[in-house]
This record gives structure tokens, C-alpha cells and sequence, in this order.
């Protein structure tokens, strides 16, 4: 059987069962406020979550405020970044955005996109996750995760994470644009992985293109 997308029936039944599955999902991340959840954000780019919470457990007590980070300095922030993909660029756009948001906006994070963006260290996924998370927003982050599950689930596909952003604003139903982004992050971290996905044990494994895709390829190798 050829590959192909998800037509508009099957990817309704697939957002109806994910959503029973993964119900009011939440980001990982630890944060303390609107400044630290970004920071978190950035710092967990070509990184784990995990990873990351074991270095803001330690940073966040000391700075988690705009102030508190520009007091520290990069010098401050490096030994406790240090553990982290990218410390060093990470580490200087962390404290570039602290002076930013002191300078320019009193020490608050915008919640505006297009203000975001213009902010050290932020670019579109970064912007989208934190509006997310932050305010619930319908914006849909596209990490990992999501890019991968999108072409292996046969959602959609797109040669950038812009692309396949764009085209599930399109395809995803309004009433779960708040949480699909969330939904796949989870399922894709413990259940779909990159490698060696738990398809025995994923709840979806009956509506799911690829391990259906799977099962008729492997019974037409035996046949």
C-alpha cells in the first residue's frame, strides 16, 4: 500500500483520541514565571527537558528575574549552564534578553508574537511554545517531536518546521489548537520515539497510519 496523509476524517478521529489520552497536557519545563519559562524554553532547544530542569533547579533559585540575571552576569550564569547543548550561546542570549526586557519593557516578557520574536534567543517555535504554555494560547510550537510525528503519523508533511506549523494551523480543529502541540510532544517522548517506538503499547496503534503501514508491509514480506 502507497504511503499517504491522513485524509480530514481520519485526522478528526486521531485529535479526538488524543485528546482523551493526553488530557489538559502540560509542558515539562520547570518555570517559576513569565522570564523563567522562557529562559527554560530557550535553553531546551536540541536539548531534553529533563536535562534542563536539573540545570534551571539550581539557576532558578538564584535568578529568576530579568535583574537577577543581568546581576549574575554571563560569567554568573555559565557554571550553571554549562551541562547544557550550546551553553555558551545560550548562556550570552539569556543575559542579552535580560537586558532587553529591563531596557524595553520594565522587566516583563511581551506577550505579544511579533515582539517576541524581536527578543535575543527567540525565534517562531520558541515564541509559540511560550504564548502556549504561558497563555493558552492557539499557537502550535513545532520541536521535534512534532515535525517527526507529523511524517511518521502521516498528519502532514513539510520540509521545515515553518511548513508543517503552517499547514496544522490549517488542519487542526480551533477547539484543540491549545493543546495538539503539548498532545504530540508527550506522545512522541514516551510512546511514538524516534527510535524503537512503543507501537504494542500505544493506545492510538489501532487508527495509526505508520504502524498500520508497518503491519501490511511486514505481512507482504511473509506472504
Amino acid at each position: 500500500m502507497a504511503s499517504r496523509l491522513m485524509n480530514k476524517e481520519e485526522r478528526d478521529c486521531f485529535f479526538k483520541r488524543l485528546n482523551e489520552i493526553y488530557k489538559d497536557p502540560r509542558c515539562e519545563l520547570n518555570w517559576t514565571n513569565h522570564f523563567s519559562l522562557l529562559v527554560a524554553i530557550i535553553l531546551s532547544a536540541q536539548s531534553t527537558d529533563k536535562g534542563v530542569n536539573k540545570v534551571t533547579e539550581k539557576l532558578f533559585p538564584v535568578a529568576d528575574t530579568p535583574q537577577k540575571i543581568v546581576d549574575l552576569g554571563i560569567e554568573g550564569v555559565l557554571p550553571y549552564t554549562r551541562s547544557i547543548n550550546y551553553f555558551n550561546n545560550k548562556t550570552k542570549n539569556i543575559v542579552r534578553l535580560a537586558h532587553v526586557l529591563l531596557d524595553q519593557y520594565q522587566g516583563e516578557v511581551p506577550l505579544d508574537f511579533e515582539k517576541l520574536i524581536t527578543l535575543p534567543g527567540v525565534g517562531r517555535k520558541t515564541a509559540n511554545v511560550f504564548l502556549n504554555v504561558a497563555c493558552q494560547a492557539p499557537l502550535i510550537g513545532v520541536d521535534t517531536h512534532v515535525f517527526r510525528l507529523c511524517h511518521r503519523l502521516k498528519i502532514c508533511t513539510g520540509k521545515t518546521p515553518v511548513d508543517v506549523e503552517k499547514k496544522l494551523q490549517k488542519l487542526v480543529p480551533d477547539w484543540y489548537k491549545k493543546d495538539v502541540s503539548l498532545a504530540l510532544v508527550l506522545h512522541g517522548r514516551y510512546i511514538c520515539t524516534a527510535k524503537n517506538p512503543k507501537c504494542q503499547k500505544c493506545p492510538l496503534s489501532d487508527i495509526c497510519q505508520a504502524d498500520i503501514l508497518k503491519k501490511e508491509s511486514s505481512a507482504q514480506k511473509k506472504g
